[in-house]
């Protein structure tokens, strides 16, 4: 991904709050300025890239999305095209001899609505700071990925990554981690993506290609 613009308001750093970060690639929206949905929460630089319909992403990326389960996305996460969050209300009932959700089609079955809306669901999707979705990826409800976690393309994540892990396959297996425990411990500490803006800024090429112990000494 090149470098965002500067923006006019700070030339120094870019602006989280653009919808299309690059101004001639209109397939790459930052998610934080699009969301409108009280149940999709999107934190800074967090984006989509999808050369059909990027700006369609909260109703083609977030399925079956009726409540109260949340979707929450951290900072400086990078999802391909065609990632998908499935959420809690794609849930049907396997308890009975059927799994078809007879009250949705009204008349008479409407009256056993109960059947389906006290499903149990898993909670919140919650992805981490700093999580790289590759090409088409799925996400089953109430999965937690980690911080630092990348997830290869093609992948459908039914349980939660750790920090720092890479997944890949259907359901997603734990390939391996990116960094041993003790590292994975000092980039928590560090967190960079809480860093001011303008120390980010300064520190980029550390930040992307830089080892921890470079990382540590660029901390603020």
């Amino acid at each position: 991904m090149p470098p965002l613009p500067p923006t006019p308001l700070n030339p120094l750093t870019p602006d989280p709050n653009v919808l299309h970060p690059m101004p001639d690639q209109p397939r790459v929206v930052l998610l934080r300025p699009l969301i409108t949905s009280p149940l999709i929460e999107a934190d800074e630089f967090s984006y989509y890239d999808d050369p059909d319909d990027a700006t369609a992403f909260e109703t083609r990326n977030v399925l079956y999305h009726y409540g109260p389960e949340k979707l929450v996305i951290g900072k400086f996460c990078a999802l391909g095209e065609g990632v998908r969050f499935i959420m809690n209300g794609a849930n049907h009932r396997m308890d009975g001899a059927s799994t078809f959700p007879f009250p949705i089609m009204g008349g008479p079955w409407s009256e056993h609505f109960d059947l389906i809306s006290g499903l149990p669901g898993r909670g919140d999707t919650v992805i981490g700071h700093d999580v790289w979705f590759g090409y088409r990826t799925m996400v089953m409800p109430g999965v937690r990925i980690g911080h630092g976690a990348i997830i290869a393309s093609g992948s459908v994540v039914v349980d939660d990554v750790p920090d720092y892990g890479i997944v890949g396959g259907n359901p997603a297996k734990l390939i391996r981690h990116r960094y041993d425990p003790k590292d994975v411990a000092r980039l928590l500490e560090l967190a960079w993506w809480d860093w001011p803006l303008e120390h980010i800024t300064t520190h980029v090429r550390t930040i992307m290609s830089g080892s921890v112990d470079a990382l540590e000494a660029a901390a603020p």
